[in-house]
């Protein structure tokens, strides 16, 4: 298997997390000051969530930079951190 297929199915997945992340926050109602700064934890949450799937992002993207062949040992590894990072949503929301 050629590393850009790995490559491209973890960036989807990691946008499919990001998204998910965001779609946590609720729009409020009314149209006020005090109604924003009641969504300041959700958004705060989703801030360091946002980072820490970039920066896993980011290692992943320099990782593979250095990879010449995949094989099953890395795509099982690969599907084991995505699986991990698929749970930072939830994580986020019970934040």
């Amino acid at each position: 298997m050629h590393k850009g297929r790995l490559e491209a199915f973890s960036d989807g997945v990691i946008a499919i997390i990001i998204t998910i992340m965001v779609l946590e926050i609720k729009v409020p109602h009314e149209v006020s000051l005090d109604a924003l700064l009641k969504l300041g934890p959700i958004f705060l949450s989703y801030i360091i969530s946002f980072i820490y799937v970039g920066i896993y992002w980011n290692n992943h993207h320099h990782l593979f930079q250095t990879v010449n062949k995949v094989d099953g040992r890395v795509l099982w590894s690969n599907l084991f951190l995505l699986f991990w990072l698929s749970l930072i949503p939830f994580a986020s929301g019970w934040m």
